[in-house]
């Protein structure tokens, strides 16, 4: 990515080089207040961003590669960043990362920050991709090297690495189905992630292909968090509303939503069966134990280092989404004895 220097302002405003940075430093002892505005108009409109470090400036390249992930409630993007970071540092990269708590304006203020330190690179997860994706947009035409993960944004030219969220989740509805269950509740995640749209769909079609109804009431937003999940249970069972099964966007908020179950002496499985998306080890650290699609939280670092290294040393990458498959782990949690 070629970044606007304090020669290109002065080029463009055919002014000298120590004039222009004074001006970007705010001297108003030697600077005109008009010339001042108008380096400081001129610098925002071309993309100028300071540099914060003179050798960077010198060397076109930090060797820092920049992670953006929107939460670290679960423990699926943690893994990611290890993954990917030991895999970087092979390559002779520094990794810097930031969490934008599933707020845009806080994903873009990282973004804008991993720029300000002249990342060579980024690795993105949206937290909601509609309300940033001029922003994306703007990085790419600028050529900085971005790869999505796990969250989808279409028609962007920017290569992603994805699971295969709706099949996942449809056969995943689909065996609580088979256990006998008919009135399944989905825990959906956060409106504006895409994972949450594709979740939802392969839900309601699992629903559709066994002729079982689809009830809004049995659709509740779920979070991703494990106080989440708690409150989503305690008014779902508040409501009296009956339910046979759970079908959760993520683990951490099933992990919450289980406890209330057993706290208000529901037996799982014998009462309720319980099942997740973006399944981890905790998974198996409770009891009864929880069936979980796990995604392959190594597979999809690997492959976005894979295409973020590609892109650095300036190779044609496809934006093509490239989608990893998740794997299905049946535990004690959906199968009654």
């Amino acid at each position: 990515m070629r970044y606007v220097t304090i020669s290109d302002i002065a080029k463009a405003l055919n002014l000298s080089k120590s004039t222009v940075s004074r001006a970007l430093h705010g001297d108003f002892m030697n600077v005109s207040e008009e010339t001042r505005d108008l380096v400081q108009r001129t610098a925002m409109e071309m993309g100028f961003r300071p540099n914060l470090s003179a050798a960077n400036l010198r060397s076109r390249s930090t060797h820092v590669i920049g992670i953006v992930i929107p939460e670290i409630e679960t423990s699926f993007y943690p893994k990611v960043i290890e993954t990917a970071q030991a895999r970087l540092k092979e390559l002779g990269y520094r990794v810097v990362f930031a969490q934008s708590n599933e707020n845009a304006r806080d994903e873009l203020d990282n973004l804008n920050m991993m720029i300000d330190n002249h990342v060579d690179g980024i690795l993105l997860s949206v937290c909601d991709g509609a309300k940033n994706k001029t922003f994306y947009e703007s990085l790419i035409a600028r050529g900085l090297p971005l790869v999505l993960f796990d969250r989808h944004v279409d028609d962007i030219g920017a290569p992603q690495v994805l699971s295969d969220d709706y099949n996942s989740s449809f056969f995943l509805a689909e065996e609580l189905i088979r256990q006998g269950c008919t009135r399944i509740v989905h825990m959906r995640g956060p409106v504006g992630i895409s994972n949450s749209v594709d979740r939802l769909n392969g839900y309601r079609d699992a629903l559709a292909k066994w002729h079982i109804p689809y009830r809004a009431e049995l659709v509740v937003e779920g979070g991703v968090s494990f106080r989440d999940g708690e409150m989503t249970a305690l008014a779902l069972l508040d409501s009296g509303v009956a339910f046979d099964a759970v079908h959760a966007f993520t683990e951490m908020s099933l992990l919450g939503a289980k406890s209330i179950i057993q706290q208000r002496g529901k037996r799982i499985p014998q009462d309720i069966l319980v099942a997740c998306l973006s399944g981890t080890n905790l998974c198996k650290m409770v009891y009864p134990k929880i069936t979980a699609v796990e995604q392959d939280a190594e597979g999809i670092a690997n492959k976005a280092v894979d295409l973020l290294v590609s892109l650095l040393s300036g190779k044609e990458v496809p934006c093509t989404p490239v989608y990893l498959s998740a794997q299905r782990i049946d535990r004690e949690s959906t199968h009654r004895k």
